[in-house]
């Protein structure tokens, strides 16, 4: 079962049926976080497969899972607010049982994306996955 957050991104994105607007309204998400403290922006929060620059930085507490990122790249910023969406306020150990690509698949993501921003985006869920896993 996904977030309560990534369950309105998938009602905005039935609602907006141009893929042009859900774009742009993934570009939005990714402009509605805040920045990554650049002290953060480090080889260790750096996520190797991407065509972008790329970091996830994870923070665990009282259980759960959370992240907060960022990219030099618009869309892909937005691509992790997605993540973020489906991921972030779950307990630890329910991160792996997240099918993301079901999940991303409801937003009609994949035919959308270059081969690059899908290999970047199957990096980062890999991160978030394999940090979940070591916690």
């Amino acid at each position: 079962m996904a977030q309560d957050a990534f369950e309105d991104i998938v009602a905005d994105f039935e609602f907006l049926e141009d893929w042009e607007d859900r774009y742009r309204h993934v570009i939005e998400l990714g402009r509605g976080m805040d920045p990554l403290d650049d002290a953060l922006k480090v080889p260790a929060t750096k996520v190797d497969g991407c065509a972008s620059q790329v970091w996830l930085h994870p923070v665990i507490e009282g259980g759960r899972f959370r992240f907060d990122g960022d990219s030099d790249a618009m869309i892909v910023r937005g691509l992790i607010a997605v993540l973020r969406a489906l991921y972030n306020g779950l307990p630890v150990g329910e991160v792996a049982r997240v099918d993301a690509g079901a999940e991303l698949a409801r937003l009609g993501l994949q035919e959308h994306l270059s081969a690059q921003r899908s290999n970047g985006l199957r990096a980062m869920i890999e991160r978030v996955r394999g940090v979940a896993a070591a916690a």
